[in-house]
């Protein structure tokens, strides 16, 4: 089982945007899992059990936070961030291998890669969690991002792992429908 410190939330509902009022709120969700990185301080060519626990994440956040929107999601993204006595490898392997899978279960699909970001960084350390869309990978409307922090993750001996869904893209999108 992956030992997990904490869990953080986050919904953010979007209902105007420089003025302009939306015909329907954009929900925005993201949970972080703070967990024990088992590879402080020491080189390993084996990193499954950062595989497995991205799985074990997934599975235990990925419905939940899909039901925190009223709509169905539509685009997806994920993170880490690796504490100081980690590398950044440890990131990929906790978001790459297994933690796609519960997301694309708990939201009945999803064609498009998920969009990810990793860093190394201390606690209260800002991650832009990059969001897509779930099918169609160059939905310029859907190309968003969520910035968060934790202020006490993650410590030196830590990876906050992060999910992110949303139901709908940016307000207002104008910069064109896919690549030119």
């Amino acid at each position: 089982m992956t030992d997990i410190r904490k869990i953080v939330s986050v919904k953010e509902v979007t209902f105007r945007e420089m003025g302009e009022g939306l015909d329907v709120p954009i929900t925005r969700v993201a949970a972080v899992a703070i967990i024990t990185n088992p590879f402080v301080d020491r080189f390993a060519n084996d990193l499954t059990p950062l595989y497995e626990a991205g799985r074990a994440v997934g599975d235990r956040l990925a419905e939940r936070l899909a039901a925190e929107l009223e709509r169905p999601v539509v685009s997806y993204g994920k993170a880490a961030i690796v504490g100081i006595r980690g590398e950044f490898e440890h990131g990929g392997a906790c978001i790459h291998p297994m933690l796609g899978k519960p997301m694309r279960g708990a939201i009945g699909g999803g064609k498009a890669v998920i969009p990810s970001n990793v860093k190394i960084g201390g606690p209260g350390t800002p991650i832009d969690v990059p969001l897509g869309h779930k099918d169609e990978a160059w939905s310029f409307d859907h190309f968003d991002t969520m910035t968060l922090t934790v202020a006490d993750a993650p410590r030196a001996d830590e990876i906050a792992v992060i999910l992110a869904f949303a139901d709908a893209g940016r307000p207002f999108p104008r910069c064109g429908s896919g690549p030119v």
